[in-house]
């Protein structure tokens, strides 16, 4: 065998590998941040929600509304698991196919937002949430985008 197409394929599974677990760490934290709103938990809550200049809420979820994201953040990063090799499952080969498009694809929408209160180009920038988004949540939303699509191109 060639010790190139070796390493390349050492190098290739090495990636998806790190990037994968990278991600189910990220992606259940993410989930039990918001678990923790639903059982009462104020950690980092009043700069996790867009606000109006003046302050007002531009979202009030209900508590389970954060249920269901920290659910679905949980399923992500344990999809994430599964992709690692670290966990064996044995999901149909069309949910591996596609929710490995389609993570990546709405965290990459969300790092660009809908153009007022969330992501790079919004209009809303001075309130506490607005500068958290610029300099934590967008960028994040877009390193998961990017390494969700990463594993896609080379696993």
């Amino acid at each position: 065998m060639d010790m190139d197409y070796i390493f390349s394929l050492t190098f290739t599974l090495s990636i998806t590998f790190t990037l994968s677990i990278i991600l189910s760490l990220i992606l259940i934290l993410l989930g039990l941040i918001h678990f923790n709103w639903v059982i009462g938990g104020k950690f980092g809550l009043t700069k996790s929600l867009p606000t109006k200049e003046s302050g007002e809420r531009v979202l009030n979820p209900k508590k389970t509304d954060s249920a269901i994201v920290g659910i679905g953040l949980t399923a992500f990063g344990m999809f994430y698991v599964i992709k690692s090799g670290l966990l064996t499952y044995n999901l149909p080969l069309w949910i591996l196919r596609y929710a490995g498009w389609v993570i990546p694809i709405i965290f990459l929408l969300r790092a660009f937002g809908e153009f007022k209160y969330v992501g790079f180009f919004k209009s809303v920038k001075n309130t506490d949430f607005g500068k958290f988004d610029t300099k934590f949540y967008s960028p994040l939303c877009l390193i998961i985008g990017i390494f969700g699509i990463v594993i896609q191109l080379f696993k």
